[in-house]
């Protein structure tokens, strides 16, 4: 199937692609402009997303939207993810900002998860709509160089006790919230 990417996050946009083989995948159609992510919750997001593209591009359109839910923050950044630390926030700010909050909160209290929903939108109004969850814990200072956003400071049950920034990528989406996500997309796509 061809699929037109909406996400204009280029680490997002690489994981995806890595994600969807079976598609050809075109990048998100040049001089369209930033996509205000306005609704409150991720399913919103991500349809909104897809849904743009895809009338602008006139093919099946591809996004996701993720939010990181911290326990002890009553689920913050959630919805708010990229956006937590500001409207024009970047990773580092966000990360700092999450940190400061999460300063006197102790480990066993340090309970999060990551949650995508993934979407694929055709010209018509038709939709494929998948989700992923993965649930790990918030460490208490960035470690690893690779991932982006959290994934510095996010520690997944299921994985061997390292961050996902730590990890390659296939590790990473072997357990990820967005590999569990575009996993059952695809098989919905087939």
């Amino acid at each position: 199937m061809r699929l037109v990417m909406a996400s204009a996050n280029p680490n997002k946009a690489a994981e995806i692609a890595e994600l969807l083989t079976d598609h050809d995948i075109e990048p998100r159609p040049p001089g369209l402009g930033d996509i205000l992510e306005s609704e409150e919750t991720l399913e919103g997001n991500a349809r909104l997303k897809a849904a743009t593209v895809c009338n602008n591009a006139n093919v099946a359109a591809v996004a996701d939207d993720t939010g990181l839910e911290v326990d002890a923050l009553g689920g913050l950044p959630g919805v708010r993810s990229a956006r937590y630390a500001g409207e024009d926030a970047t990773d580092a700010a966000n990360l700092s900002k999450l940190l400061q909050q999460m300063e006197h909160v102790e480990e066993v209290a340090r309970t999060a998860r990551f949650r995508t929903v993934a979407i694929v939108v055709l010209p018509g109004g038709s939709e494929f709509l998948s989700h992923g969850v993965v649930e790990g814990s918030i460490c208490t200072t960035p470690r690893g160089e690779g991932g982006f956003g959290y994934d510095s400071v996010f520690v997944p049950h299921d994985g061997d006790g390292r961050t996902f920034a730590q990890m390659d990528a296939a590790e990473k989406h072997a357990i990820s919230h967005r590999g569990r996500a575009f996993r059952s997309l695809a098989e919905k796509l087939r």
